[in-house]
């Protein structure tokens, strides 16, 4: 195959794919019908004129027929008045009316079989026109149907995608994690306050205890035992220790 052939067949390929994407069965569907229906009224019209020809044919041949029948008439007229010379002329004009008709009623009987063979394909058409409507209606609605569906069908594909998802997935997370951060906070919150109270609550009762002691051991009613003193330090240094101590445990606090 030379180069030419190949390219000419690669731009046809091309073109008939081009053509082929860009039909729309509803359009030349529509359109085959209409090209059909054109047919059919030249068809019509063609049937019309072979049956306005037939009709003239049968005139004619009638006509001829009945010339024939009235020469024949004069001839037998003049052979009964004795006049052989005009019933011999009778004849001829008879003959030739009579040739005249035979030759119409060969060309009547071929337009007769062509008006048939015309009816009969245009009753072919006619019914081939109206099985194609009916086709034409079905897929139609199974074209526009098959459209519906495609649409359908890309759209489920686009949100079907990871892409479309992704940013579903990213948002979850996000919020996830938004809801641990706001649940580790509250829990913070709630821990944060609990040890201050217990905190508090225990620092109140050392400091309570604390002073009911220091308060003992002031008024020199503290029993023996309960208060456990150092003998070598003085009872002023050890209320001034405790004191010390008492301010550091406030500022804590």
């Amino acid at each position: 195959m030379g180069l030419f052939d190949r390219v000419s067949r690669i731009i046809r390929s091309n073109i008939n794919a081009l053509v082929s994407s860009a039909e729309d069965p509803e359009k030349i569907l529509n359109q085959t019908i209409q090209d059909m229906s054109e047919d059919h009224f030249q068809m019509r019209q063609a049937v019309a004129q072979a049956i306005a020809s037939q009709k003239r044919m049968e005139r004619q041949y009638e006509q001829a027929v009945q010339s024939v029948n009235e020469w024949q008439s004069r001839a037998e007229l003049a052979l009964r008045n004795n006049n052989e010379a005009l019933a011999r002329e009778a004849l001829v004009r008879k003959k030739t009316f009579s040739e005249t008709a035979q030759s119409m009623k060969r060309q009547l009987d071929e337009q007769t079989k062509q008006v048939e063979i015309l009816k009969t394909n245009m009753t072919k058409l006619e019914s081939k026109i109206s099985e194609a409507k009916t086709k034409k209606d079905m897929l139609i609605a199974r074209a526009r149907s098959a459209k519906a569906s495609q649409q359908i069908n890309e759209v489920i594909g686009r949100v079907n995608t990871t892409n479309a998802f992704s940013a579903f997935e990213r948002m979850e997370e996000k919020v996830n994690t938004l809801e641990a951060q706001s649940a580790a906070v509250a829990e913070l919150a709630v821990d944060n306050l609990e040890n201050q109270f217990a905190a508090l609550e225990a620092g109140g009762s050392d400091v309570d205890h604390e002073l009911l002691m220091l308060k003992a051991s002031m008024q020199g009613q503290l029993p023996s035992g309960d208060l456990k003193t150092p003998a070598q330090k003085p009872a002023g240094d050890e209320v001034d220790l405790e004191l010390e101590n008492l301010r550091k445990e406030i500022d804590q606090l």
